[in-house]
């Protein structure tokens, strides 16, 4: 597995003649390389979270029998651009008694922590910008920045609902990545690495050969590690951050225009980034069913193949959120620590005693015969 995604791009002849382009400066080269893919994955990113918002909507008004965003471009596609157009235009205000310095930090601080996750999610095999070591460990402490951000934004607008939705947003945040991260800890036991491409290398194209299907407490742990991640993504029946109905709108009350829509953009990205990281992590990834070549027309097919799998996930989150009540914020602190902790410990220990006992090898290994 190929470190960065220039180390991948390096074995290629078109590298040698970029290379005397910039007179044999590698340094000059890798910093292009990674400033232009940085720009393209948070373009991609950015689009597919206005297209989120528009899919939000669109997806809620089926469920509804409605038939939501239609007016803006052909079936309302270009919804998304007005709403940006009016973000942008709408006045910035900020409350007399805020705290300036903070009020405008936690947006930026929201977005900083999902982009920054975007440096380890494995596209394909050579189109990640960094297949760190320990990637997970990096990813899990990286997005912590979010709930930083999220808190940050409730304290600085010195308003109660604002605070109230942010000290929720920051016990809830805090309490669901235990179990996400020990789902996570499942994953990397029976991979034996906290790299993204280690794990998504230990796995196949086809299903049987993805982690989900490994044994019973990997299988399992695919669930507890969803219903986490929409909880610390906010995501309804876990939105009560922003509960409009207890407390206005939450953290973001007193947020106004393109600092409300940075709030917003944070939440639809990370949303795609912990679905990017579910299929890594439990359905195969990237990975091309039954081939195994590394040449760039097969890295374009494992490109669609995530986006595939990850927009389908993506699909579930907002079929979800207008499927479920809200719960309330006992009910949703029973649901950490009273079910799904206990639960992502017991699949660890699980995964532990099956690595051990049937020397790793999958349900379908050991029916079937084969292995890695």
């Amino acid at each position: 597995m190929n470190q960065t995604v220039v180390s991948y791009l390096s074995q290629y002849e078109f590298y040698d003649t970029l290379l005397a382009l910039f007179k044999n400066n590698q340094g000059a080269l890798a910093f292009t390389i990674y400033l232009l893919l940085s720009l393209a994955i948070v373009g991609m990113c950015a689009t597919i979270g206005g297209l989120g918002t528009y899919a939000e909507r669109k997806i809620s008004a089926d469920l509804q029998a409605r038939i939501g965003p239609n007016r803006v471009g052909p079936y309302g596609l270009l919804q998304m651009l007005a709403d940006g157009v009016k973000m942008m235009t709408k006045e910035d205000i900020m409350p007399f008694t805020a705290d300036k310095m903070l009020f405008y930090l936690a947006p930026l601080l929201c977005l900083t922590g999902v982009f920054a996750t975007l440096a380890v999610l494995p596209f394909s095999g050579g189109f990640i910008m960094a297949d760190l070591n320990v990637g997970i460990f990096y990813l899990v402490a990286i997005s912590s920045l979010v709930g930083v951000g999220v808190f940050l934004g409730g304290y600085a607008s010195n308003s109660k609902w604002s605070m109230l939705g942010g000290m929720r947003g920051a016990s809830q945040i805090i309490s669901y990545e235990i179990p996400v991260t020990i789902s996570i800890l499942a994953i990397t036991l029976l991979s034996g690495g906290m790299s993204f491409g280690t794990i998504v290398g230990h796995q196949g194209g086809l299903p049987h050969e993805w982690f989900i299907f490994h044994n019973p407490f990997s299988f399992l742990a695919f669930f507890v590690y969803g219903v986490g991640a929409l909880a610390e993504t906010n995501r309804a029946p876990f939105d009560l951050p922003e509960a409009e109905s207890e407390l206005v709108s939450g953290y973001h009350t007193e947020y106004t225009g393109m600092r409300f829509g940075f709030f917003a953009l944070a939440e639809y990205i990370e949303v795609f980034v912990v679905c990017g990281v579910a299929a890594s992590l439990f359905l195969g990834g990237y990975q091309v069913p039954g081939i195994s070549l590394d040449i760039l027309p097969i890295q374009a097919v494992q490109f669609v193949i995530f986006m595939t799998k990850t927009l389908l996930l993506y699909y579930v989150v907002i079929w979800i959120r207008w499927t479920f009540p809200r719960l309330r914020v006992d009910q949703l602190m029973a649901v950490c620590w009273k079910y799904l902790t206990p639960i992502a410990i017991f699949n660890l220990v699980g995964c532990a005693i099956w690595t051990v006992a049937f020397n790793g090898k999958s349900i379908a290994e050991l029916i079937f015969g084969g292995g890695h």
